[in-house]
């Protein structure tokens, strides 16, 4: 990957995710956190939100000249994931399981 395209990737990202790394970590506690997103053919266990969640209070976390191509992945990732989610926003945007997916990929739709 180019730099200048790390540069938009990591700009998209930020503007994107809204939540510091310690937020974040504080929702990924919460039983709404654990109760929301697609949890695989079992149906238990832990989301694909909230997994990605614990890998952005990561990234948050690190230094940028540390971050590699899986990092600006997974920063592609979540960009893409809270654009689709924002196009499409519930009528109840405080209480709504739309929210709480968010906010599991560290953009809490109220601080817009």
């Amino acid at each position: 990957m180019l730099p200048p395209d790390r540069d938009r990737i990591r700009r998209d990202f930020h503007a994107c995710v809204n939540m510091s790394a310690t937020e974040l970590a504080a929702w990924l506690g919460t039983d709404e956190s654990w109760r929301v997103g697609w949890k695989g053919d079992g149906g238990s266990g832990e989301s694909v939100g909230h997994a990605a969640g614990r890998n952005i209070v990561a990234l948050l976390r690190k230094p940028v000249e540390a971050l590699d191509d899986a990092d600006y992945a997974h920063m592609r990732k979540a960009v893409g994931v809270c654009r689709r989610h924002l196009a499409q926003p519930p009528d109840n945007k405080v209480t709504s399981r739309w929210r709480y997916a968010l906010m599991n990929w560290g953009h809490d739709p109220l601080k817009d």
